[in-house]
Parts: C-alpha cells; sequence; structure tokens
C-alpha cells in the first residue's frame, strides 16, 4: 500500500467528520451567542463555559478512546449489552469525571472572580448550573459515544478516527444547549443568587 493511498484513505474517513465538526462548532457558537439573557443572570457563567466544554471534550474523548482500544483487542463487543461490565464501568467512570470536573470548574470560577474582585454569582448557583448541564451532556455523550464507535466499527471504520470530531462535536452542542437549560432550571427553582 503506497503513502499516497494511506494518506487518501484517512482523509476519506476523517473529511466528513472535520466537516460536522465544523458545522457543529459554528452552531454551538450561534446558540452561545443567543443566550445573553442567561450569561448576564449568572455573573461568571461564560467564564465556565470553555472549561466545562473542554472538560466534556476530554472526559468522553477518554471514553471512546477506552471503547476503540477495547474494540481493537476483542476485550469489547461491539454492541451495547447492559450486563457487558467493562461497558458499564467506562461509562460510569466518564459521567462521574464529567460531574466532578463540573464541580471543580465552577468551584474554581467562583474562587478566581472573588479573588480579582469580578461579579460572580454564588457558588451554590455556579456549582447547581454546572452539575445539571454535566449531567444532562454527559448522558447525552455517553449515547452518542457508544453509538457512533460501535457502528463505525461494525462498519469497519477506525473508531479512532471517528471518536475525536465526534465528541467535539457533540460536546459543543449538546454543552453550550446543556448549559442553556441548567441555568434556566436552576434560576425557575429559586437559584439565582
Amino acid at each position: 500500500m503506497s503513502v499516497r493511498s494511506v494518506a487518501r484513505e484517512a482523509y476519506e474517513e476523517a473529511l466528513p467528520a472535520l466537516g460536522t465538526s465544523l458545522v457543529g462548532g459554528l452552531l454551538a457558537g450561534v446558540m452561545l451567542g443567543g443566550m445573553e439573557a442567561e450569561l448576564t443572570a449568572v455573573p461568571g457563567l461564560l467564564v465556565a463555559v470553555p472549561a466545562l466544554l473542554a472538560t466534556r471534550g476530554n472526559v468522553y474523548g477518554s471514553l471512546g478512546a477506552r471503547l476503540s482500544t477495547g474494540l481493537h483487542q476483542g476485550l469489547v463487543e461491539p454492541r451495547v449489552e447492559l450486563g457487558d461490565e467493562r461497558l458499564r464501568g467506562a461509562t460510569a467512570a466518564a459521567l462521574a469525571n464529567g460531574l466532578l470536573a463540573s464541580v471543580v470548574a465552577a468551584v474554581a470560577v467562583f474562587a478566581i472572580l472573588t479573588a480579582l474582585g469580578d461579579e460572580v454569582a454564588g457558588v451554590g448557583t455556579l456549582v447547581a448550573v454546572s452539575l445539571v448541564a454535566g449531567l444532562l451532556s454527559g448522558v447525552a455523550l455517553t449515547v452518542v459515544v457508544v453509538l457512533v464507535v460501535f457502528a463505525g466499527y461494525r462498519r469497519g471504520r477506525d473508531p479512532d478516527t471517528l471518536v475525536g470530531p465526534v465528541v467535539t462535536t457533540t460536546g459543543d452542542v449538546v454543552g453550550v444547549a446543556s448549559l442553556l437549560v441548567a441555568v434556566r432550571l436552576v434560576l425557575a427553582l429559586g437559584g439565582g443568587g
């Protein structure tokens, strides 16, 4: 196999996912741009957005990589089985890590902005918004990552090629949408302080 054919195959596999990633990133930006009222209602939330979105990419990218490695090594079957302990363990760890990182990000934003003397929402509000958004996006990302990795593998695609763009795109779009829902929910329940 020549270098040219290997490069062509890699581009053919990656370009659709990268194109989708581009469109998804723009969609997430448009949604974030439309969240002015919510970002104003929870001072400091805008500072947390990059950390929360990066966390989703890192945590669920690791989940995808773990599943991909398991598939390549024959340790995981390319189908969703609730009895599969490796799959359950990997998804539970990803959800737990995502929630923990959400809390850490919220507390860090509160501490940093307070130390700088900037206006910031209460730590309880930031943590609540981050936890709700982390749970909503975590469940969605877990489902998407598992389905895409398994479906790609069954169709002869290298799941490692798919994981990065899929997690990035889905994490951005679902992450921003989850933040919007979380802010509205927390504020509606009286956590706006």
